[in-house]
């Protein structure tokens, strides 16, 4: 089970990365672009999922595009899911106390990927 320190020593751990509050959460960023971030259901969200609407901390991550969000909700709907707020966005949502933390690390360091200024990626990328 992982928690909200897990994701932020994870995202704080990669290249040029920042932790910042908006509306009460915290974002994650690699310069200025936001790759994690928390993201507790709204009214609208709740409404749409109904009986589905998962309790507990939700993390909202950006995929690199629309076919690796798909594979992820396939892959795994008792971690991943999304809603229609996202219908069409490379992000998906994660439920923290469902994923174990080789699983966060994954989400956390694509999401970083996908939002990285290509040459910080691929310095990364070769460092590992």
């Amino acid at each position: 089970m992982a928690t909200w320190d897990d994701v932020s020593r994870i995202a704080l751990a990669l290249p040029e990365t920042t932790e910042e509050t908006s509306w009460g959460h915290r974002h994650w960023k690699v310069r200025g672009k936001g790759f994690v971030w928390e993201r507790p259901l709204r009214k609208s969200d709740l409404k749409a999922l109904g009986d589905a609407a998962p309790d507990g901390p939700i993390l909202g991550a950006r995929v690199e595009h629309l076919v690796a969000k798909e594979a992820l909700l396939a892959d795994d709907p008792g971690v991943f899911f999304t809603i229609p707020h996202f219908d069409g966005y490379p992000a998906i949502l994660v439920l923290l106390e469902q994923i174990d933390l080789e699983g966060l690390d994954e989400v956390i360091v694509e999401a970083w990927l996908a939002r990285a200024p290509k040459r910080l990626a691929d310095e990364y990328l070769a460092s590992r």
